[in-house]
């Protein structure tokens, strides 16, 4: 997956935004203003920041030790960091991206989840 191949999907779900609160290097990807996603497009390797369920995120990161960590700079129970240079097939990091912002979605308030179901 390129980086670019990572944007467009990123802000292929609903409602989803490209954000730049770290900087202009830095792409924060938020669904109503909450984070789903967070990389450094530019990176070598490239990487992407992404929630997970805690259980979900230990067993991932055995499944796939170095390319699954603990989210950098994040809530090491909560958030994944995943290196997306094809070590991982891209349809578990497609898998993984969907996941946290449905994770995401799942926490806001439901007059907001509603909106969303919306066409």
């Amino acid at each position: 997956m390129t980086p670019g191949e990572l944007r467009d999907f990123c802000l292929s779900f609903n409602a989803a935004v490209e954000d730049f609160p770290f900087g202009p290097e830095i792409s924060v990807f938020k669904v109503l203003g909450k984070m789903f996603a967070l990389s450094f497009l530019d990176g070598d390797p490239l990487t992407v920041n992404l929630k997970c369920d805690p259980d979900d995120a230990i067993r991932l990161r055995g499944d796939h030790p170095k390319l699954i960590l603990p989210g950098w700079h994040m809530n090491k129970r909560h958030w994944n960091t995943v290196t997306v240079d094809g070590g991982l097939p891209d349809r578990l990091v497609r898998e993984l991206v969907e996941d946290s912002y449905d994770l995401v979605v799942a926490g806001l308030p439901r007059a907001d989840r509603l909106r969303l179901d919306r066409p």
